[in-house]
């Protein structure tokens, strides 16, 4: 199958993350996706494939010749791609076209004549991170065509939830026995990432007492009022919308409240690890600056650790990013090494023990209803996957 017509495919399906089911995967259009994902690696040759209850995918394409050795051992490579797409926009009911890129305002100028894939502008896209599968999957079905190109063993993951942080939970590093794999998620063509941001989730609960407003007086305590106290205290400048590169930030993503209770919900990222554990110390910091102000238990924190910064576990083995870069190279791609101003599966599955770098999926303006998608950075993407594997056998 042509891998624009396999992408196209893949976006009808609904699958759409949500953390508040306590269910894995968290939306049953994922099911129904991987359930559709395992029957199609079956039909294209893969072997050992397996679809387990919490919609984990994996899968293997068997060896035919021998791969590059290291330390004496023929490595296993894998590829690795989630199938959620993220809570931020609708993802039902996609209704897709392709344009050139000059025909849409909201396409970078840098892909001018190129035939781009984009939505009515209603949902997101979902190449954040259908690409990565439909590339991993065409890549797959290439080689099983064409035996006449020797390679190691290889192995495909597809995870459920990664949108909502989720995403490794599951995933089963000794069953997926890989010496190092890579996940194809990353954004615009080019990129190459192995450094993340550590994060962590944050809910502050602030407790409030309501009488009659015109009784209030000295009496009332108004949790809106104080959450609203609490959240400017932040440094302003420290959010995301004004930081790049490597800064970090405190990022509100939700305010639910009444005179009685309020909720403040935070995201807290930093490259830095010190850094990261400050930020976390400067909100508890506040929550207790609230309470000696109000009375003790008025506001409560919580946070929890969601993954943290790769880069530590990637360095000892930097010939997997280096064997990237070639393959970009060798395809006529020029490798953009820069931090991810976020997270993937393949931060935490490094702290697992499975190295796993970050490779370009080719979309652009992820989350977002004018998310879109170059049709040569979604081939450029495959194209560098089969390299990959034809390199790790030279």
């Amino acid at each position: 199958m042509d891998i624009v017509e396999r992408f196209l495919k893949y976006v009808s399906f609904c699958t759409t993350s949500d953390e508040n089911t306590n269910m894995t995967p968290s939306t049953p259009g994922q099911m129904e996706f991987a359930r559709y994902l395992a029957d199609e690696l079956k039909q294209i040759g893969m072997t050992d494939v397996c679809l387990d209850k919490n919609g984990y995918i994996m899968a293997t394409l068997e060896a035919n010749g021998e791969g590059r050795m290291v330390n004496g051992e023929c490595p296993v490579i894998g590829f690795i791609a989630h199938m959620d797409t993220s809570p931020d926009a609708s993802g039902r009911h996609v209704k897709t076209s392709i344009v050139k890129a000059e025909e849409r305002d909201f396409i970078d100028s840098c892909y001018a004549g190129q035939d781009v894939i984009v939505t009515d502008n209603t949902t997101l896209l979902g190449a954040d991170d259908k690409a990565g599968i439909a590339e991993i999957v065409t890549a797959m079905e290439y080689l099983i065509e064409h035996p006449e190109i020797k390679h190691g063993k290889v192995r495909v993951g597809f995870t459920p939830d990664e949108e909502i942080g989720q995403g490794a939970d599951h995933f089963d590093v000794k069953a997926f026995g890989c010496d190092w794999a890579y996940t194809m998620d990353g954004g615009a063509i080019g990129e190459l990432e192995f450094e993340n941001f550590n994060a962590a989730s944050c809910k502050i609960r602030v407790h409030g007492l309501n009488v009659h407003p015109g009784y209030g007086y000295h009496k009332m305590l108004n949790s809106m009022r104080i959450a609203y106290q609490l959240a400017v205290m932040l440094p302003r400048w420290e959010t995301p919308e004004h930081t790049q590169g490597y800064e970090g930030f405190y990022h509100l993503i939700g305010m639910n409240g009444t005179v009685e209770e309020t909720t403040l919900s935070y995201i807290i990222r930093d490259h830095d690890r010190a850094r990261f554990e400050s930020r976390k110390r400067e909100l508890e910091h506040l929550v207790r600056k609230v309470n000696r102000e109000y009375g003790e238990g008025t506001a409560e924190i919580e946070i929890r650790d969601q993954y943290y910064n790769m880069r530590e576990k990637i360095e000892p083995v930097m010939h997997i990013v280096d064997l990237a870069k070639e393959a970009m190279e060798a395809v006529g791609v020029t490798p953009k090494v820069m931090p991810i101003r976020g997270g993937t599966d393949g931060a935490r599955l490094s702290f697992e023990g499975l190295p796993c770098p970050n490779i370009f999926a080719g979309g652009e303006n992820f989350h977002s209803r004018y998310e879109y998608l170059p049709i040569p950075s979604l081939k450029a993407a495959e194209q560098v996957i089969l390299q990959i594997i034809q390199m790790a056998n030279s």
